[in-house]
């Protein structure tokens, strides 16, 4: 497929949930080869923007407010992108219901386009194992190293989707990566 074929004059932004170790990274690569669409995910901007100044303190607030920042810029460029016809997937953790709730309004504000959200449900034992061969490993995916206090962090602050987001959102349930 061209270039110019995977372009659309219907663009769509796309939101890829799910929590820690759940397969976002390796499903929204997949499903950008699929769609013709940018890719865009915090672990990455964070780590290239962030990641040298980053002390072992692991400054919650710190954090927080550099991926905001970068969160709010991937935003404005896949908005900015959907206005020209390009479709966009946005990995932004989107751990939260609220969350992805302001981040869809968001969206609906500045661009208008079709949003699609893809939930990635995977259970916690399963997501561990595959933390800890990613932290093995260290393939393609791996940002840095994910402890089981960092796990149990992000499981903590984790809502999956209630039958009333579902209906709120074009959504896809992903529980298996896109075929190739």
């Amino acid at each position: 497929m061209s270039a110019d074929q995977k372009t659309s004059s219907d663009p769509a932004i796309h939101l890829i949930c799910g929590s820690t170790g759940a397969g976002k990274s390796t499903y929204a690569k997949m499903l950008g080869n699929d769609i013709g669409a940018i890719y865009f995910s915090i672990d990455d901007w964070m780590t290239s923007l962030f990641g040298p100044d980053l002390d072992n303190s692991m400054d919650w607030q710190w954090i927080s407010e550099r991926a905001l920042r970068c969160e709010s810029q991937m935003i404005a460029t896949a908005c900015a992108l959907a206005e020209v016809g390009v479709s966009s997937i946005l990995e932004i953790g989107l751990q939260q219901a609220n969350k992805r709730a302001e981040v869809a309004s968001t969206v609906a504000e500045k661009s208008g386009c079709t949003l699609l959200t893809h939930f990635l449900d995977v259970d916690a034992e399963e997501r561990w194992r595959r933390v800890q061969q990613r932290n093995t490993e260290k393939g393609e995916t791996f940002k840095l190293e994910v402890t089981r206090d960092i796990f149990d962090f992000f499981e903590a602050m984790w809502e999956s989707p209630s039958e009333s987001e579902l209906l709120s959102f074009k959504h896809v349930k992903a529980n298996k990566e896109p075929k190739r």
